[in-house]
């Protein structure tokens, strides 16, 4: 395979004013995002909603990524990242706020999404216009370790103040979607990336399609989306895996355990990627998928455990994996969809990849779910098929690298 020009460019620098106003901005609104989901769990069990109607929740955040992402990454591109990032957490706080004020909790946790999916192609796309080369990778380090943080401490957050008051969880998460805000304002106008030419939505699925089409093709940018959509598919099934099974295999049945169970799993992550950041590069990502395998065959051991203490480990395992695994991933997507069609493109067609695995893996959990399925049988089957599926990948990525 042909190198691309810039992948041997000299390094942009790592900090800058710009870089560390990123960061601040995505812990507040990675923070929010957290301990907003737990509020929310905890709002749907107050009002004795069914156990199906969680996996159902997210389905609202996640439709809100794969229905907008034809025009989110332009969106993104055609405008100061920064202040995308702004329209983006304005929108996640009007969610959160919802919440608080009786809104359908459905709408409302939609709304969130439709945030989220309008922030997320800018806050990774400007990593790769304030730095570049190997730093992006040490960047996104960063940037998963802010991230990581904010899901470690947001998880505690909302399981613990929604334990104390839903209402007040609630409305902490939107003061923070107003920390958020603010700290985009301190992010410096870089000049648009791709301006649109047509911003018509018919142009703009057109445009959308040729981009998917230009990532697809090429043997990097296709890897990097399909091992980012299995991680972050099977990722956020846990997460509602990790609500059922605390009960059955632990005996606990407050909002807290489930939380501070994700958050180790947060832990293992800032580990996992500060690893990745020191010791895998660009032209190194194959070193990233024995990870990934492991993350799967750790999650399939949950059927053995029946006590805290080994689960708070095992999480952590989980965790480090997926750090090691998604970092090195994320830099290769953005390096090369910068390159190609924009970054903000590559990430948008990246969310919709991940996003679309979410609302695959998440139905299939919810239809186990409702078929009765012990949850103590999902974990094994749903880990062993994550590392199968890995494999897989692995294998090809092989393959393309040999011919």
């Amino acid at each position: 395979m042909t190198p691309f020009p810039s992948a041997a460019a000299a390094p942009g620098p790592l900090w800058s004013r710009g870089m560390a106003a990123v960061l601040f901005a995505q812990f507040f609104s990675a923070f929010g995002d957290n301990a907003v989901l737990f509020s929310a769990l905890a709002l749907l069990r107050a009002e004795a909603y069914p156990d199906w109607a969680a996996p159902l929740l997210q389905q609202f955040f996640v439709a809100a990524y794969i229905l907008l992402a034809p025009f989110a990454g332009p969106f993104a591109d055609s405008l100061p990242k920064g202040r995308v990032m702004l329209a983006g957490n304005g929108l996640k706080l009007a969610g959160a706020a919802g919440l608080t004020l009786g809104l359908n909790p459905f709408l409302a946790y939609g709304l969130i999404g439709v945030g989220a999916a309008a922030y997320s192609p800018a806050k990774y796309g400007i990593l790769g216009e304030l730095t570049t080369g190997d730093n992006l990778v040490k960047a996104n380090g960063l940037m998963e370790a802010s991230t990581i943080a904010a899901i470690l401490a947001g998880a505690i957050a909302g399981g613990v103040l929604a334990d104390w008051s839903v209402g007040g969880a609630l409305l902490v998460c939107t003061g923070v979607y107003a920390l958020a805000a603010a700290a985009n304002l301190l992010i410096p106008r870089l000049p648009p990336a791709h301006p649109i030419a047509d911003a018509r939505p018919g142009a703009l699925l057109a445009d959308f399609l040729a981009a998917c089409r230009t990532i697809w093709q090429h043997p990097d940018t296709r890897f990097s989306i399909l091992g980012t959509s299995l991680f972050w598919g099977s990722g956020v099934t846990m997460r509602f895996l990790l609500v059922a099974w605390v009960p059955i295999a632990l005996g606990l049945h407050d909002n807290a355990t489930p939380a501070y169970l994700n958050a180790m799993v947060a832990l293992g992550i800032v580990l996992g990627a500060g690893l990745a950041g020191a010791l895998v590069r660009l032209e190194q990502v194959e070193r990233a998928l024995p990870a990934g395998v492991g993350i799967g065959l750790a999650v399939a051991l949950l059927a053995l455990v029946n006590a805290l203490v080994p689960a708070y480990a095992l999480l952590a395992v989980v965790g480090a994996c997926g750090g090691f695994f998604i970092v090195p991933l994320n830099a290769l997507l953005q390096e090369r969809g910068r390159e190609t069609v924009g970054a903000g493109h590559a990430i948008a067609i990246q969310n919709l990849g991940e996003n679309g695995a979410m609302l695959a893996m998440l139905g299939l959990y919810t239809v186990a779910l409702g078929a009765g399925t012990p949850v103590l049988w999902i974990a094994p089957l749903f880990g062993l098929g994550l590392s199968a599926a890995i494999a897989a990948l692995w294998i090809s990525r092989r393959r393309a690298r040999a011919h």
